[in-house]
């Protein structure tokens, strides 16, 4: 069966989700350390939020690049993640989600959160058929999400180092076997209808 083209795919459970993101280790550390992310962090920036790891990857090239050496999963909660999509407008124009551009503008204006669609990745990092999540906070969704809504923080930076090197080495098969077990984050309709195409 084939994926849906826009879908949610993470790790959760009952009550968290699992998000990821990419650190300098000078504010990734502690953050893993302490659970929690340290006074360095900018709570007046737009951070981005990705729910799948391999896409993480992706974007940080397995924690090698600079000012991204650390990887963090960032387990949150559920309502809280579902507050972000409630209140998040898509980062881009779409005609057939917005009366114009200025109604769009508007909507981006006074939104604490915007959502993309980007290509999925495989594991040797090659875009897939389908789109997963990434999620812009800012404002009030960042203070949410780094006083409220964050429930623990790990350091995942020697599995992504493992998997990449299992990818290296041409051996797809137990590197699959280590990635985080993502499945379809199962959310209402009505939740996602104002961010899909």
């Amino acid at each position: 069966m084939s994926e849906p083209e826009r879908q949610i795919r993470a790790l959760y459970t009952a009550s968290t989700v699992t998000v990821y993101q990419a650190y300098a280790p000078e504010i990734g550390l502690p953050a893993a350390q302490h659970g929690h992310f340290p006074a360095a962090w900018k709570r007046d920036r737009m951070t981005w939020i990705k729910p799948s790891f391999l896409w993480m990857m992706y974007r940080c090239g397995w924690g090698l690049k600079e000012g991204q050496e650390t990887v963090l999963a960032v387990e949150i909660q559920r309502n809280g993640f579902e507050w972000a999509l409630r209140h998040a407008c898509l980062s881009h124009h779409v005609p057939e989600l917005y009366a114009d551009q200025a109604d769009w503008k508007r909507q981006l204006k006074r939104s604490p959160a915007r959502v993309q669609w980007d290509p999925e990745r495989d594991l040797r990092l090659q875009p897939l058929p389908y789109r997963s999540l990434q999620l812009g906070l800012s404002g009030e969704a960042v203070r949410r999400y780094a006083d409220e809504w964050t429930v623990a923080i790990r350091d995942m930076t020697p599995l992504a180092h493992e998997i990449h090197a299992l990818v290296r080495d041409g051996d797809l098969d137990s590197a699959a076997r280590l990635l985080p077990e993502e499945h379809a984050y199962p959310v209402e309709d009505e939740l996602l209808a104002h961010l899909r195409i």
